[in-house]
């Protein structure tokens, strides 16, 4: 068994890490199977956060608002990761939203991990839902909250522990770290080119954005730019 790695599990704006962002990272440093360091912190994603997504996390707009920027937030958990590998529910969701990020900083982050959900796959298979509050429930592992982040960490580290208990004769690849495969591809940030002329955009026709300019990708700009112009036109001189 895996006795030393970091327990993650990140809160999102959506599904999609090349559109989605970051809302709140919780990770927990497992050595020697004891909890030694928490990093936790809610990222402020620069954009309104959906109904959907508040009403499944509690993180509100004035919450998200105080948290990091995503370059502070990320580069932290960079360097609080180490050399370790990961280990969560579905751990390859977080790993792509770090990814993503990282390779837009420029940092690099090749990681091992380890998949709660995919040893649960294994050991029960006739399990109707091996969702990660199902399995909390069938081992009475009670987290404070469900969907924040570093309570979902923990209750994944505790899985992790329980069915390794449960089903010491399964073989021990299935508990161990395999590497983790996701292609990113670099988003650039915004150019001063498009923030102009996206302000001179919404300023011209009145429009408000429920995101921050500022924190815009270089293709989402474009995509925002033509959808105004095909709406609304462009701007007569």
């Amino acid at each position: 068994m895996t006795d030393t790695y970091i327990a993650l599990d990140l809160e999102t704006t959506g599904l999609n890490p090349s559109t989605d962002r970051i809302l709140e990272i919780g990770a927990v440093k497992v050595i020697c199977g004891k909890q030694a360091e928490t990093y936790e912190t809610l990222v402020n994603p620069g954009r309104k956060i959906e109904r959907r997504i508040e009403e499944l996390t509690g993180i509100t707009d004035e919450m998200a608002a105080g948290g990091m920027d995503t370059q502070t937030a990320v580069t932290g958990l960079v360097e609080f990761c180490e050399d370790l590998p990961l280990l969560g529910h579905n751990i390859i969701f977080d790993y792509s939203f770090v990814k993503q990020n990282t390779v837009n900083l420029n940092l690099l982050f090749e990681k091992q991990g380890i998949d709660t959900l995919k040893i649960a796959r294994a050991l029960f298979p006739e399990m109707e839902s091996r969702s990660l509050q199902a399995l909390c429930a069938y081992y009475e592992i009670r987290p404070k909250m469900a969907h924040r982040a570093v309570f979902d960490a923990l209750a994944s580290m505790e899985l992790y522990r329980r069915m390794r208990e449960q089903f010491p004769e399964s073989p021990e690849e299935l508990f161990a770290p395999r590497p983790l495969n996701y292609k990113a591809k670099k988003q650039g940030p915004i150019t001063p080119a498009q923030k102009g002329y996206l302000n001179d955009l919404l300023k011209y026709h009145k429009i408000t954005l429920e995101l921050s300019v500022d924190s815009l990708t270089k293709n989402e700009a474009s995509r925002i730019i033509d959808g105004i112009i095909s709406e609304h036109g462009r701007i007569q001189r």
